[in-house]
């Protein structure tokens, strides 16, 4: 069979309330992030692994409260001013670890979001006593905010994930697959990323659809190469 050429071509993330699923790992969150209004301290962080649903979460709560979101990477080009007049969230706080300016401007943004009388929230994978933050002041206020976390994911809501994954490339998801993939996966959310993608590609590369049989051919094939 001819192998087809595939191109990484970025799928499209539903990040509306109704497109997120709510199970026993994350119904805490989902309500904390609910009740923003009576955050204390106006603040909050929302702690979760990779792929756990942060940036949706986040994502509907900015579009709740009407906030702004920005990445921690990238507030070296924000004006603080501006950015405190309203609701924020901030994404990845931990990634500014040791970069002064970054947490100078986190810093000064957490005071003048706070004293304008709007709510803050900050995302991470990790609790805010493990952030590593260099300036003293700014770690001071991380550690004494409020904090979240979306848990380890359960069956129902691991399937919930990979449909929406699959989803979000746009690929229907048989019904005897999700159940065959369970029995067969680590739970946790980075696997389920890095099968709905090894999927895809081969999918893609064999020019047939997404399958419990392409499933079974590519994992056979990868616990034979991994022995």
């Amino acid at each position: 069979m001819p192998v087809q050429l595939t191109f990484d071509l970025p799928a499209k993330s539903a990040q509306e309330r109704e497109d997120f699923f709510v199970s026993a790992a994350n119904t805490v969150a989902v309500e904390t992030l609910e009740n923003w209004r009576n955050w204390p301290g106006q603040k909050m962080a929302l702690i979760g692994a990779e792929g756990s649903g942060k940036t949706h979460l986040s994502h509907v709560w900015a579009k709740e409260a009407g906030a702004h979101i920005l990445r921690a990477r990238e507030l070296g080009d924000i004006d603080i001013s501006t950015s405190a007049n309203n609701h924020v969230a901030v994404e990845d706080v931990c990634q500014i670890a040791g970069n002064s300016d970054a947490e100078q401007i986190l810093f000064h943004l957490h005071n003048l979001v706070l004293a304008n009388g709007h709510s803050l929230l900050l995302t991470a994978q990790t609790a805010p006593a493990k952030w590593t933050l260099s300036l003293p002041d700014l770690e001071s206020r991380m550690q004494g905010t409020p904090v979240v976390t979306l848990e380890e994911p359960d069956d129902a809501l691991l399937c919930a994930v990979m449909i929406k994954l699959f989803s979000d490339r746009q690929i229907d998801v048989p019904p005897n697959l999700l159940p065959y993939l369970l029995r067969r996966m680590d739970r946790s959310f980075s696997t389920a990323k890095e099968i709905v993608d090894t999927l895809d590609k081969a999918a893609l590369s064999r020019g047939c659809a997404v399958s419990r049989a392409l499933a079974a051919s590519v994992l056979d094939n990868d616990t034979r190469n991994s022995a």
